[in-house]
């Protein structure tokens, strides 16, 4: 639905919207020695490698992930949508970890699997919760703004109604 003028796979994780939520950065290792890559640096698209989903170069082995502090007291909501309950790819899902203070929004990461071929972070959304009460109102501008840009193929349009509810329930259930 977004970046893509063509049918091309989708980012089949549910962990990897987690992983781009909580800004985990991604330790490779090779012979040259160690490299750090965001997460959002890490998962890559058609554009970038059509052959590959990461930006882990032939050579090397991912040997850890980081995942900063910054997030650890926030709090944190998955969801996933998919056809069968076991065992099946996302049609949709979504990772958020919002802090939040005396019921107002005081920073945010969201993400989505299942919509564009690497997990897409929401980057308006998060503009747009920053200083927000968390309550109903505000998780349906969220829901609503989640879907700006996309470009549903024939096929896949049911997409943006979904995204938009699992955007705005990861919203209003942030409690503080």
């Amino acid at each position: 639905m977004f970046e893509s003028d063509r049918c091309v796979a989708v980012s089949p994780s549910d962990g990897a919207p987690a992983l781009v939520a909580l800004d985990a950065k991604f330790v490779l290792q090779s012979s040259s020695g160690e490299r750090v890559v965001g997460s959002e640096e890490f998962f890559v698209g058609p554009k970038v490698d059509i052959i590959h989903m990461t930006s882990t170069k032939p050579e090397e082995i991912l040997t850890a992930i980081r995942i900063p502090k910054t997030w650890a007291n926030a709090n944190f909501y998955f969801e996933k949508v998919a056809d069968r309950n076991t065992w099946d790819f996302p049609l949709v899902n979504v990772a958020a970890a919002l802090q939040v203070q005396n019921g107002t929004v005081r920073d945010a990461r969201i993400a989505c699997g299942g919509v564009s071929a690497v997990p897409r972070r929401l980057t308006q959304v998060e503009q747009i919760l920053k200083g927000q009460p968390v309550n109903e109102q505000t998780a349906k501008i969220a829901g609503q703004s989640a879907s700006r840009g996309a470009r549903p193929l024939n096929y896949n349009g049911f997409k943006i109604p979904l995204m938009e509810n699992l955007v705005m329930r990861a919203v209003r259930d942030a409690k503080a």
